[in-house]
């Protein structure tokens, strides 16, 4: 989790997010949720907004997210880590809504601190997520 003397204060609104690839990881989903509200809960905050998807992160037309990232009165967006939020890019959506004063609070960050290298990681991960999924929906 973030160091407390990173965190920046609160923005506006706060929604979460929580995205999963396959309707195979509800269970991941649910776990993920769980956090979200527990971690939004300990914070104190009030949310006004939970969305829910599942969809791939290499997927760039996600219209639960686009209706969420357009949302302006939405102004922190909460979500267990970059990559929930889109395989490659998350910093640029970082960038963009801090120039609207919104932010992105991430419960994990990144474990290298290296964005070449969690990139790299991203890449893997999501190539064995989608051999996984073809070997699961065989069975």
């Amino acid at each position: 989790m973030r160091d407390k003397a990173d965190e920046k204060p609160l923005t506006g609104r706060v929604a979460l997010y929580a995205r999963v690839s396959s309707a195979e990881q509800k269970e991941d989903l649910e776990r993920q949720w769980h956090r979200l509200k527990d971690d939004a809960a300990a914070k104190g905050y009030q949310v006004a907004k939970e969305v829910v998807e599942i969809a791939s992160g290499l997927n760039e037309h996600r219209p639960k997210l686009e209706m969420l990232l357009t949302d302006r009165s939405m102004g922190t967006i909460i979500v267990e880590n970059g990559d929930r939020l889109t395989r490659f890019g998350s910093h640029s959506m970082e960038t963009l809504l801090e120039g609207q004063g919104r932010k992105i609070e991430m419960l994990f960050l990144g474990d290298t601190g290296d964005e070449l290298v969690d990139d790299f990681v991203a890449v893997i991960m999501s190539m064995a997520a989608r051999i996984y999924g073809r070997r699961s929906n065989k069975n």
